[in-house]
């Protein structure tokens, strides 16, 4: 792995955040699929696969994250990948589960340092992930929380959540694991479509289980310099927050 590369996985200077909608009772079939196939043959490209996860909430949901050195190594990933033998095997299949897949934001790390850090984080291999422990709640939870801002608000926003609310998170039992604002250039592969004229602030928090986040929410709702931070933020927002509330697959490499 060159330096360029580790790069992009240390960091995710450029990250996709993708929203599947499913047809009913397929996202086990696209799981086994995309576990099998579309992990080690898109990285081989240049891309990283950050992770891939079941919405707790939405049971026909697929949630995955890809990252990208920059847009330019994103072109070309994804030129080599969608125009490859792999994708050219199995698009029908993968399509054949899937209602929408053109809920996607483009994003880049809110500040230095907030980018995904994968460092030091193994991958189950195929081999490995098919063993039924995989998936019988050995791994961690995952929270993404998207916050769409007013024009003008992003730089206020982030640092304000830098400064104050992840140290309250990390005193109740989360982890921040990133932190991205939107990327505003251009679609370098236009084939897939992204969210344009999107501005959000997303974060990605990590817990050890269900039910320490559970007693995460429980003990912010009762602290009142959350409940102030929140109210000084909501004038940014031009709605509520977005929160997804993930399980990993038991190949994905975040919050595991």
């Amino acid at each position: 792995m060159n330096l360029a590369r580790n790069a992009a996985r240390l960091a995710s200077p450029v990250v996709e955040l993708r929203q599947y909608t499913l047809k009913p009772g397929q996202r086990e079939t696209l799981i086994a699929l995309f576990d099998r196939e579309f992990v080690e043959t898109q990285e081989a490209t240049g891309m990283t696969v950050i992770g891939q996860f079941r919405d707790l909430d939405r049971p026909d949901m697929f949630v995955w994250l890809r990252g990208f050195e920059d847009m330019e190594t994103r072109k070309n990933a994804l030129t080599a990948f969608y125009e490859g033998p792999v994708w050219a095997e199995h698009r029908d299949a993968a399509n054949a589960t899937m209602i929408d897949s053109d809920d996607v934001l483009l994003l880049k790390p809110a500040w230095r340092g907030a980018g995904l850090d994968l460092s030091g984080l193994q991958r189950p291999s195929v081999m490995e992930a098919g063993k039924p422990s995989q998936d019988a709640g050995l791994a961690g939870i995952v929270e993404i929380s998207i916050h769409h801002m007013r024009a003008g608000t992003e730089a206020s926003f982030a640092e304000r959540f830098r400064t104050e609310a992840v140290p309250q998170l990390a005193a109740n039992g989360a982890r921040l694991l990133g932190a991205f604002v939107s990327e505003h250039a251009e679609n370098t592969f236009s084939r897939l479509p992204v969210r344009v004229g999107e501005n959000v602030f997303v974060a990605v928090t990590g817990f050890d289980d269900e039910a320490a986040h559970a007693r995460c929410q429980a003990a912010l709702a009762g602290l009142p310099a959350w409940q102030d931070l929140r109210k000084a933020l909501e004038p940014a927002l031009r709605k509520p927050a977005q929160v997804l509330l993930l399980s990993p697959t038991s190949r994905s490499l975040l919050g595991r």
